[in-house]
């Protein structure tokens, strides 16, 4: 099953309660919402994950983890999910984000020459963030929506099938 699956990954949540650091949260983390693995619980800690992964802003778990608390979704798959956008992804992702931005906005791109240095990035940042963050936010909110609806769906899926297998089970020994 599924959920025994993702429990595998998990960790325990005493743990991170007791975790000195997370201390902030105070009494929010003993809801025990944020660490239930069912189709709601899951499904919304996706769409907390994928919405926070698609902001170009640092810390982007710390946003998922307070939106989990937020919403009283899981906390671990919230703060995991963020990491779709990993070093390696995250400059396609951003660019696209960018490219959406500009259209949205009916703007021309603008030629650039890239150089890997701080200069650079403050220089021209200045130039892309408008399109770069409507972009982000558009494809963050169609990412978080498509990843809790994909999540619901291939849930129901699995207990159907579970449902059909069990039904099998007691007609074949009768």
């Amino acid at each position: 099953m599924a959920k025994k699956f993702i429990r595998r990954f998990m960790p325990d949540h005493k743990v991170i309660r007791d975790n000195q650091s997370l201390k902030l949260f105070g009494n929010r983390l003993h809801d025990p919402n944020l660490w239930h693995l069912n189709r709601r619980s899951v499904s919304g800690a996706a769409a907390v994950g994928l919405f926070s992964a698609f902001l170009p802003m640092p810390f982007q778990m710390v946003l998922a983890g307070a939106g989990a608390i937020l919403f009283r979704v899981n906390l671990p798959l919230a703060v995991a999910t963020v990491w779709l956008t990993n070093p390696v992804t995250m400059p396609p992702i951003f660019y696209f984000n960018y490219v959406v931005g500009e259209k949205l906005m009916g703007m021309e791109p603008i030629p650039m020459d890239f150089e890997l240095t701080m200069e650079w990035f403050t220089h021209e940042l200045s130039h892309i963030w408008q399109p770069l963050l409507l972009g982000s936010v558009v494809m963050a909110t169609i990412m978080a929506t498509v990843g809790f609806f994909a999540i619901r769906g291939l849930w129901r899926l699995h207990l159907v099938r579970h449902y059909r297998k069990r039904k099998q089970r007691r007609h074949a020994t009768r």
